[in-house]
């Protein structure tokens, strides 16, 4: 596995089908136990700290809208954006129609509006393949968030903490489903980290099936995430315990314009 190339392997465009979708929030919600509202809580709770007045927020890479689902509770308006036709799905079923779940990509995608504050949590941004995508990405967060609004965004490994060569597995059952997955993470020659995902999936009476699903994100330092914070235009960059231990925050603000 170690120096495999990118070339064979999912990208950004096809990280979430249909397979993975079905069971992303057994995997989330039940095996590794993310617990959405107090996550919700915590992240109104930083915005505040720092725009004690924000009333619009906007979830970028929202995927099934679990943390949505408790943020509307928490601010007057709450939109989300997601690339995953299967994901965003699954947001529009369990938000409804008073929740806005748009499709785009994190490093395109124009609403044509600003928000008091803006999120893209669980790692998305890892899934981003260069600096310059990780650059773009900042700077369409920066194009929807007003002045004086806030920016959350939680990062994947960086390359000095990332664990090449481990195996790790979970599994969950709920409502007669059962599900299992066994990974092995590595790093390919570019650099980025690969984890190889096999899944058995069973339901009582249907069957059982199997499938993978290749991940490679981009281990970006700590600099190069302040650097592209910068270049977006935020400012007071900081880091902040996250949902887990190893798994932080980078918050910052948008300056007034004077």
């Amino acid at each position: 596995m170690r120096g495999q190339s990118t070339e064979h392997t999912c990208n950004l465009r096809r990280v979430y089908d249909q397979n993975l979708a079905s069971v992303y929030d057994l995997i989330y919600g039940t095996a590794i136990a993310k617990d959405y509202l107090a996550e919700a809580v915590e992240l109104a709770g930083l915005i505040r700290l720092r725009k004690p007045d924000a009333s619009s927020l906007l979830d970028v890479a929202c995927g099934t809208g679990q943390h949505l689902f408790h943020l509307r509770g928490l601010f007057d308006e709450v939109e989300g954006v997601e690339m995953s036709p299967q994901m965003r799905d699954i947001a529009v079923s369990r938000l409804g129609a008073a929740v806005k779940i748009h499709a785009g990509d994190m490093r395109t995608f124009d609403l044509g509006r600003r928000f008091d504050a803006a999120t893209c949590l669980f790692s998305s941004i890892g899934y981003v393949q260069s600096r310059e995508e990780l650059h773009s990405s900042l700077e369409r967060f920066a194009a929807h968030v007003e002045p004086g609004g806030v920016l959350i965004v939680e990062p994947w490994f960086s390359p000095e903490v990332w664990q090449a060569g481990t195996v790790h597995h979970i599994s969950a059952e709920e409502d007669r489903r059962t599900v299992i997955r066994l990974s092995y993470s590595d790093v390919t020659a570019e650099g980025k980290s690969s984890t190889e995902m096999h899944y058995l999936y069973g339901e009582e009476g249907v069957g059982v099936r199997h499938w993978r699903d290749d991940h490679i994100m981009s281990l970006f330092t700590d600099d190069e995430y302040v650097d592209a914070f910068a270049a977006a235009g935020f400012t007071g960059v900081q880091r902040v315990p996250g949902w887990r231990a190893g798994r932080d925050r980078l918050i910052a603000v948008l300056p007034l314009k004077s």
